[in-house]
C-alpha cells in the first residue's frame, strides 16, 4: 500500500520545544528568506519534488517544508507560535482542529482567485482564514477475508456487538485527526447524552487504541499491507484502492463501512506574522490549481476539493464516498471539542 505518511524532519521540529522563538538561522540571509516559502504541515500532507519544481517555475520561490507528526500537534504548535510562526503557510489543518487555530488569531484571511463554490461549502470561519484543499471520509475499514461465511459489521451499532469483540482499532482522538473524526461521528450518531455510553460499550468490547493512523493501519490492522491481527480499523473510504487485488485492480481486499463515516476537510492558510506572505498566498493558489488537485488522490489518498477533477478509475470502482456522512457543525466542534476530549480520556483511558 502507498503510505499517506511522510517522515517527520528537523527532529520533529526540535522535539516541538521552543518553537515560538525560532528565527532565521545565521546561515540564512534576509535575501534568501525572500526567495523561500516555508510550509508547516503534518507528515501525511504530500508535496512531491516535481510539484516543488513546478511551484518554483510558476512563482520563482523555492519551497521548504517543516513537518510534525499529525494534525493535532500541528494545530497546537500554531497556537503556541501565533504572531511569530516558524513558516509562512500551513497546510493539513482539518475541520476537527481548525477552530482551535482560527480562534487563536494565528491566520491571516485570504481568498484565492482559484476559489470556487467548494470554499463556501467547507468554510472554516466567516473571515476566510482557511482555504479547503482536499476532503476525505474517515470510516471504519474491514478485511473482507475475515468475514467469509459470517456477517460483517456495517454500522456503528454493530461494532459493540459481542461477535466483533476485540476486532476494532481506533486512533486516540487527542493525538490524531482520524481518531477525532471517528469520535465526532459517535457524537453525531448518539448525541451528547449517548456517545460516552457508546464508548463504554466499545471499551467493554475490547477496542484497541493506537496513537496515530500509521500505527493503527500498519501495525494493528490485519490488511494485506499490514502486520496486525485486527480486521477492523478506522481509516478512510479511499483506503481500499491501495489494497487492490490482481492486475486489473477492480476488486479490493478491504472495504469501507460507509455508514460509519465522518466527512473530513483539510485546509491551507497564510500564517499571521509570515515573513513571506506573498509566497504563502501563491502557494495556496498553487494547491488549488488543476495540476496539484488532479494528483491529490495518488499522493495523499484523499479526494481533491475542486469540483470537476477526474478521479482515477480504481477510485471510481473501489472508493465511493459516503452519501450521508456524520457531521458536527464547526461551531459546536469549537465550543465542545476540548470538553469532549477530556470526557473521552476519562472514559476510555481512565
Amino acid at each position: 500500500m502507498k503510505k499517506r505518511r511522510r517522515p517527520a524532519t528537523l527532529a520533529t521540529l526540535v522535539a516541538l520545544t521552543g518553537l515560538a522563538t525560532v528565527a532565521l538561522t545565521s546561515c540564512e540571509s534576509a535575501d534568501q528568506a525572500k526567495q523561500m516559502v516555508k510550509l508547516f504541515t503534518h507528515s501525511s500532507f504530500v508535496v512531491t519534488d516535481q510539484q516543488k519544481a513546478d511551484f518554483k517555475a510558476q512563482t520563482g520561490w523555492d519551497l521548504e517544508i517543516l513537518f510534525v507528526d499529525d494534525a493535532g500537534t500541528l494545530a497546537s504548535q500554531l497556537v503556541l507560535t501565533t504572531g511569530n510562526p516558524v513558516a509562512d503557510a500551513v497546510a493539513g489543518l482539518d475541520n476537527t482542529f481548525a477552530s482551535k487555530v482560527t480562534g487563536a488569531g494565528a491566520l491571516e484571511p485570504y481568498v484565492s482567485p482559484g476559489s470556487g463554490p467548494e470554499q463556501a461549502r467547507y468554510a472554516a470561519d466567516a473571515e476566510g482564514s482557511l482555504t479547503a484543499i482536499d476532503t476525505s471520509d474517515v470510516c471504519v475499514n474491514l478485511v473482507k477475508e475475515a468475514y467469509q461465511g459470517s456477517r460483517p459489521p456495517a454500522t456503528l451499532d454493530d461494532l459493540v456487538q459481542p461477535e466483533y469483540a476485540g476486532q476494532l482499532v481506533v486512533q486516540n482522538p487527542a493525538l490524531a485527526s482520524p481518531g477525532l473524526a471517528f469520535m465526532l461521528a459517535t457524537v453525531a450518531a448518539f448525541g451528547e447524552d449517548g456517545w460516552l455510553d457508546y464508548w463504554r460499550q466499545l471499551v467493554a468490547n475490547g477496542v484497541t487504541i493506537s496513537p496515530n493512523w500509521q500505527d493503527a493501519y500498519y501495525t494493528e490492522f490485519a490488511g494485506p499491507s499490514s502486520n496486525g491481527q485486527h480486521p477492523l480499523v478506522v481509516s478512510y473510504s479511499s483506503s481500499p484502492p491501495a489494497e487492490k487485488l490482481g492486475d486489473e485492480g477492480t476488486t479490493s481486499a478491504t472495504t469501507a463501512l460507509l455508514d460509519t463515516c465522518y466527512r473530513q476537510v483539510e485546509y491551507a492558510g497564510v500564517l499571521n506574522g509570515a515573513k513571506n506572505p506573498d509566497g504563502a498566498r501563491a502557494l495556496i493558489d498553487f494547491f488549488l490549481g488543476q495540476d496539484f488537485q488532479s494528483q491529490v488522490p495518488n499522493t495523499m489518498w484523499v479526494y481533491p476539493v475542486k469540483d470537476g477533477i477526474q478521479l482515477p478509475q480504481d477510485w471510481v470502482d473501489l472508493a465511493p464516498r459516503a452519501s450521508e456522512p456524520w457531521l458536527v457543525s464547526p461551531e459546536q466542534v469549537a465550543e465542545k471539542r476540548d470538553e469532549w476530549l477530556k470526557e473521552w480520556i476519562d472514559v476510555v483511558l481512565g
